[in-house]
């Protein structure tokens, strides 16, 4: 019963976590004013990003370090690797008081969503 209970919890971490960080599912517009965060590292950010996106480093701290100085009411698209970083740069980001923030999940996933290009 004990490694049930446990088995249970278990799946249930993990379906939570991943619909934390899941990606948005429907194309989303960019406008003038939208930013767009990649959230990974400088070497994943040189092989390839969203034309215009700004690179603030989810693992360096570079996220939270940003925050004071962002705009909270501008509109912020965020994506990484898989979507996890963009999903915990959003929960940051909400977390402190930005209501405007759509994980994007992956690079491929947001050029998809969005329509920008990838570039090097």
């Amino acid at each position: 019963m004990r490694r049930l209970m446990t088995l249970m919890a278990a799946a249930l971490a993990l379906t939570l976590g991943l619909t934390a960080c899941a990606p948005a599912a429907d194309p989303i517009e960019i406008g003038t004013n939208t930013i767009v965060l990649d959230v990974r590292t400088a070497s994943e950010y040189t092989a390839g990003h969203l034309e215009g996106a700004q690179l603030l480093d989810m693992n360096a701290g570079d996220v939270a370090a940003a925050i004071p100085t962002l705009d909270p009411d501008a509109e912020y698209v965020v994506y990484c690797k898989s979507g996890n970083r963009a999903g915990q740069a959003v929960t940051l980001m909400q977390d402190a008081g930005y209501s405007n923030v759509t994980n994007l999940g992956s690079l491929s996933q947001a050029a998809d969503a969005t329509g920008i290009a990838i570039v090097k």
